[in-house]
């Protein structure tokens, strides 16, 4: 234990003994009787006893209780500080190691395969991408549980984002983008998109729908799709590039359907569990992911 931490607690126990004594005190006059400590001579009967038992311990109070309360005010200032030290020394390693890497992603998936997804260590996972400077995320689980629940998502990285990120959250601003309007991402440092299996294949068919539409409008002609086309025809995507990495969680060999139009050039590092991750086994997925060689389909 600290030295204020001991301070505290000595001082608490003082204090607590002379309110058990003056306690004894009261019990004992009313009683009727004095302590067996007390003489018969003028001047120290139980009612003068009692004052004098009572001032003591008044006395105790206001000479301990400052130096406790300091000694707590202490601690807890030490606390805070250990706290912005350490989301500091957090914040400048995260912003060494995104400039140490040959390269980026700017837009990585998150696809969480397993059945019970963890919001707490999936706002950790989007917190770190923030802060390494990767400026569009993608999460992804197959039963569309994260998508459900897309304002406990959000709640989770905002208090994530305090406490990793500290006072200097105001740099990190999150977009967390409406998967019920098809507006443009705003101009921000990170992009958020919550994503389900109905953004998959089910956008696809939707989009080969609206074409058809189109041709037999006449406002298209059938030679008119090609990739730019059905890239725009997309809801799921809009205003994201296609992403560069996908970090895979769980045991499945598969990504379940995140964006199978979207990741045909993508390349998808598999990880065992979202559950704890740590931030070492996050980097140690983006440094691979730098030295790897992409040769584009070559």
């Amino acid at each position: 234990m600290s030295g204020a931490g001991g301070l505290a607690w000595r001082a608490l126990h003082a204090l607590l003994r002379a309110l058990l004594g003056l306690q004894r005190a009261l019990l004992a006059c009313l009683r009727g009787r004095r302590p067996a400590t007390a003489t018969a001579t003028a001047g120290t009967g139980p009612r003068a006893w009692l004052w004098r038992r009572a001032a003591s311990a008044a006395a105790s109070c206001a000479l301990l209780a400052p130096a406790a309360a300091g000694a707590f005010a202490f601690r807890k200032a030490g606390a805070a500080r250990r706290r912005a030290g350490g989301a500091a020394q957090g914040r400048q390693r995260w912003r060494s190691d995104g400039r140490a890497l040959q390269k980026l992603p700017v837009h990585m998936g998150l696809v969480v395969t397993e059945e019970e997804p963890s919001y707490a260590d999936m706002a950790s996972l989007v917190v770190w991408c923030m802060a390494v400077g990767i400026s569009y995320v993608s999460v992804y689980d197959h039963n569309g549980i994260f998508k459900r629940n897309n304002s406990r998502l959000m709640d989770e990285i905002l208090k994530q984002q305090q406490e990793l990120l500290g006072l200097d959250c105001s740099k990190y601003t999150v977009e967390f983008a409406n998967q019920d309007k098809a507006d443009q991402v705003l101009n921000c440092q990170s992009a958020l998109k919550v994503l389900s299996p109905e953004d998959g294949k089910a956008d696809i068919v939707k989009a080969a729908q609206n074409f058809c539409q189109l041709v037999a409008q006449q406002q298209r002609t059938y030679t008119d799709l090609d990739v730019n086309v059905l890239d725009n025809l997309l809801s799921s995507t809009n205003g994201f590039p296609d992403p560069d990495l996908v970090l895979k969680f769980g045991p499945v060999d598969s990504t379940l359907g995140f964006l199978p139009w979207h990741i045909r050039l993508t390349e998808i590092i598999s990880l065992p569990s979202h559950l704890n991750i740590s931030y070492e086994d996050f980097f140690s997925a983006l440094h691979h992911y730098a030295a790897c060689e992409q040769r584009w389909g070559k």
